[in-house]
């Protein structure tokens, strides 16, 4: 074989690969960057703001954490063909399902609270009024998963992923020192000293890299795309690129306030932006824009997660390849709960920052279950066969799980009593 001959078949080699990976990307990708969402985007703000670079390398370590225990979704639902929810019921029966379900239902609906929060503040900068941001995200969200196809709904779900890269060229535009970023955010210290306060966000940081939602979401989308064991390898890897994204944008957030807003106590992703608009008003429609687009895929992903698990578990037609009428329940459901948490927003006096703390509190607590549920089914020979989980996998998972356990655990004592850590 010629050199000529050699450098087309590499590339040939080389284009062929690409385009399976992107036949078979998505549920990875998008479980990540929609974890960047409106409450991850505030926390990122917060952090940068008050400490600088400081906790970077914190946020680099927390990309392998996500990765550990999202990639066990991916075997689980290629092998299986079921849902997280079903597989759980089917597993450990009635009591520990419904558990897992009604925990589930409540902390997702909560969240998508939350979401519709982050979108409302985001568009009210720009003089768009809450009722009108609900009812257009609403239609919009409706018309993405009416299509009847799995495929269309996460190709246009991807699009919004992109979106959430801008604050790649935030961070470009404030002009950080690199010097800095790297003496300061990529040698591991604790800013100010161990305290309360600090404490308190990095609690916060890993209470946004893994949620239960996401076990849900990733195992559902896996088999509704209908990927078999032949493509875990490939699911693992869009997990991976996932990983890296979601780090990547918490990263230039933090970069983007720290240099900016450093010093000051930012409360939300909102404020951070309307404080930026006076500084430098690119860089604030900028972060504005891309609060309103992290609302945006949590609760579309959100909304599905629940969808799906109780199609899954009551048995009704689950999937985004179903027109409505053929998974009449399925779309209703997904209908009901965006409404419903859309219209929490629009209530007059309504506590919306109480209940983003009370849906940091439930989320931290229902988490170390869902996760010990995962590696319980993973570890399952029967089930999984030869995709069950390695030695090294278990010593990873479990030591990931046992650190969650504790600082999910203190996170939540914080939050309840701030004072405690003094």
């Amino acid at each position: 074989m010629d050199l000529f001959s050699k450098i087309y078949f590499n590339y040939s080699k080389i284009v062929k690969t690409i385009k399976i990976y992107l036949l078979l990307a998505g549920p990875g990708l998008i479980v990540m960057i929609a974890d960047n969402d409106a409450g991850g985007i505030t926390t990122y703000a917060a952090t940068g703001a008050k400490f600088g670079y400081g906790l970077i390398w914190f946020l680099i370590l927390l990309g392998p954490v996500a990765y550990f225990v999202q990639e066990m979704t991916v075997r689980l639902g290629a092998v299986t063909k079921h849902g997280h929810a079903e597989a759980i019921f089917s597993a450990f029966g009635s009591f520990w399902g419904w558990f897992s379900l009604l925990d589930l239902t409540v902390v997702n609906w909560l969240t998508m609270v939350t979401e519709f929060i982050g979108m409302t503040a985001a568009l009210s900068i720009f003089g768009v009024r809450p009722v009108i941001t609900v009812m257009i995200v609403i239609l919009v969200m409706l018309g993405i998963v009416m299509s009847g196809r799995y495929w269309t709904w996460e190709k246009i779900t991807m699009g919004f992923c992109l979106v959430n890269l801008i604050y790649i060229p935030a961070a470009i535009l404030v002009h950080p020192s690199i010097p800095d970023i790297l003496r300061n955010g990529f040698v591991p210290n604790f800013p100010g000293g161990f305290n309360g306060e600090l404490f308190f966000l990095l609690m916060a940081n890993i209470g946004t890299t893994i949620a239960p939602w996401m076990i849900f979401f990733q195992q559902s989308a896996v088999v509704d795309k209908n990927m078999k064991e032949k493509d875990i390898p490939w699911g693992k890897f869009d997990t991976v690129v996932g990983a890296f994204f979601t780090v990547l944008v918490a990263v230039f957030i933090i970069i983007v306030t720290g240099t900016l807003l450093y010093g000051m106590n930012i409360d939300s992703a909102a404020q951070a932006a309307q404080v930026m608009m006076g500084v430098h008003p690119w860089v604030g429609t900028l972060i504005a824009i891309g609060l309103f687009d992290a609302g945006f895929l949590g609760a579309i992903c959100i909304a599905l997660t629940n969808s799906w698990a109780f199609g899954e578990v009551f048995g009704w037609a689950h999937s985004l390849n179903y027109k409505v009428k053929e998974a009449f329940w399925f779309y209703i459901f997904y209908f009901l709960g965006l409404i419903t948490a859309g219209g929490v927003v629009l209530i007059p006096g309504a506590p919306l920052v109480l209940i983003t703390l009370f849906v940091q509190v439930i989320a931290v607590t229902l988490l170390p279950a869902a996760l010990v549920f995962l590696i319980i089914l993973l570890n399952n020979e029967e089930i999984m066969g030869k995709y069950k989980n390695t030695r090294f996998d278990n010593i990873a998972n479990i030591t990931i799980v046992v650190c969650i356990i504790v600082v999910s655990s203190l996170y939540g004592i914080s939050t309840l009593f701030p004072n405690l850590f003094g």
